[in-house]
């Protein structure tokens, strides 16, 4: 059996909180030894980590794919090399392919299918409804046997209350967890861009603020009247914040996440309309975005995505309010996330928190987590090294990233999935 060890390394581990020098001996897949110091180890394989960051690999809850239905966009393969390359171990797919996730069958084919790639954990969320119609419900306990992290219709809001009810009360009686967007659909129809003197300046279609508010606070009824396990899903105003802080004080069981986008940009990125920066929810304003950078640093955002949505040229060429929503973000999530500790000050455990045990403790995953017996799921970091991000280099197969060209700080040196270096 062979053994392997990361020694001289600076461990950090959001799950105890520890970050020091030290390393972790690994066998069969698994960590069975977490140095905290300097240590004697005899293994068959060391690498020696020369004072760079080791750290939980991160678990990504967010990624879009076109496989199948639309393999030309992004393939199960390209997202998970993707990963690999930008230290993410596991990656959740989301349900709005063609056909939709919305059987056992198909939570079958995504997971059999990634782990025949034998690259990072590829795993699936289901349809809370079928083919995301917002009207029948899937088969979310059939789904849950499967394997099923959560259920979700994505960026499409659930209009029908009646029909939330119904999928949040029966997701409630085996503890699923439900994922949706708030947003109030009349509000934001047709809207590409955040409501205000930009967008008015731009002749853009505005979506205001009020409207994330108004979802979440019908969304949170019906939590607080089903008992159901939920996400809130890519939050991006202020507003929002403090309504789910007051949720949470009545003691409502609800977690929410923020895309990596929504913490680095805001409105004015789009000024010279730049469909790179067209994204769903629109980019808002640079006061939502320190409330959210804030709301990292002081623990009430759970979990920070990718928010991966790979949009082909033909599909982001277009005018502005005719261009694909969404970008790609594997493979830079890390060093976008840095920015929030090199230009924000946030502490490298709170920026590493939201990207692994914060989601691992979400949907209840065996990782994001350095200890004995944890897979032994992994990604060694240099956070000062400097890049230029290309998207042209990007292993998606995809390159609508709003961070082409950009200077960020970090660079992934290796990634381990169960003791495997897949990067």
């Amino acid at each position: 059996m062979t053994t392997l060890a990361i020694l001289n390394a600076r461990v950090l581990d959001p799950a105890t909180g520890y970050d020091g020098p030290g390393g972790v001996l690994i066998e069969n897949g698994r960590i069975v030894r977490v140095m905290h110091g300097a240590a004697e180890i005899d293994a068959d394989q060391t690498v020696d980590a020369d004072g760079l960051c080791l750290a939980p690999g991160l678990i990504d809850i967010r990624v879009k794919t076109g496989e199948p239905g639309a393999e030309p966009k992004e393939t199960l393969k390209s997202a998970s090399l993707a990963a690999a390359a930008g230290g993410v171990t596991t990656i959740v797919v989301q349900p709005d392919t063609d056909p939709a996730v919305d059987d056992p069958a198909m939570i079958d084919f995504i997971q059999r299918r990634g782990a025949a790639l034998n690259l990072v954990n590829v795993r699936a969320a289901g349809a809370a409804t079928k083919a995301l119609d917002g009207q029948r419900m899937a088969e979310i306990g059939l789904m849950d046997e499967a394997g099923a992290l959560y259920f979700t219709d994505g960026d499409k809001v659930i209009v029908n209350s009646r029909t939330l009810q119904r999928v949040m009360s029966y997701a409630a009686a085996f503890n699923a967890l439900i994922a949706c967007r708030p947003s109030d659909p009349w509000l934001t129809e047709g809207a590409v861009a955040a409501s205000g003197e930009l967008a008015t300046r731009l002749g853009l279609s505005g979506s205001p603020a009020i409207a994330e508010r108004i979802g979440l606070e019908r969304d949170l009824a019906l939590v607080e009247q089903t008992g159901a396990r939920f996400l809130v899903d890519q939050i991006s105003t202020e507003g929002a914040l403090e309504t789910l802080a007051r949720a949470r004080a009545k003691g409502l069981e609800v977690a929410v996440s923020v895309s990596i986008n929504h913490l680095c940009f805001n409105e004015v990125d789009i000024g010279d309309y730049r469909t790179f920066y067209r994204l769903d929810p629109p980019l808002r304003s640079e006061a939502d975005r320190q409330a959210l950078i804030e709301a990292v640093r002081g623990g009430l955002i759970d979990v920070i995505t990718s928010a991966h949505a790979p949009a082909p040229a033909e599909d982001k060429r277009r005018p502005f309010a005719e261009a694909a929503p969404g970008a790609v973000g594997l493979e830079t999530l890390l060093p976008a996330a840095l920015t929030l500790h090199h230009e924000d000050g946030l502490d490298l455990l709170d920026v590493l928190r939201p990207l692994t045990h914060g989601p691992a403790a979400l949907l209840g995953l065996d990782a994001g987590v350095l200890a004995e017996g944890a897979p032994a799921d992994l990604v060694l970091f240099d956070p000062g090294a400097p890049i230029i991000v290309d998207a042209d280099a990007l292993r998606s197969k995809s390159k609508n990233s709003p961070f082409d060209g950009r200077r960020l700080q970090g660079k992934v040196v290796g990634t381990w999935v169960g003791g495997r270096k897949v990067h």
